[in-house]
């Protein structure tokens, strides 16, 4: 039986660099300046309209505390589960990166409210 391969998308490529910057709190200025590229060419490799060389790949993952795995094809966990709940994970972890310990208590209790209320169905 033959391997499945996947293919690379470039949108949630770009995806994961946008988010991932924005996680170190870096404008596409900064993160253009330490990768010696515009930051127009950050914008189109973020929309996923543009490739990076290795090079540059490797540079990024430095920069991002990433790996080039990640970058390319998301975190190991996701890659069998279902693509639409890998990424609604990484735009959660992202937003809940930016709470303070209040504003998580209050997302917190509202996740079990919400979870003891599906098991009651």
């Amino acid at each position: 039986m033959a391997e499945t391969l996947r293919t690379l998308d470039p949108k949630e490529m770009g995806r994961r660099v946008r988010i991932r910057r924005e996680e170190k709190g870096l404008s596409r200025d900064s993160l253009a300046e330490k990768l010696n590229v515009t930051a127009q060419f950050i914008a189109d490799i973020e929309n996923g309209n543009k490739g990076i060389s290795i090079k540059k790949l490797y540079l990024l993952c430095q920069i991002l505390g990433v790996t080039a795995d990640y970058i390319l094809a998301g975190s190991m966990e996701a890659e069998e589960e279902d693509p639409k709940a890998g990424m609604a994970r990484e735009e959660i972890m992202a937003f809940l990166q930016k709470c303070d310990a209040e504003q998580l208590d209050g997302i917190g209790k509202i996740a079990r409210i919400y979870a003891d209320g599906l098991r009651m169905k």
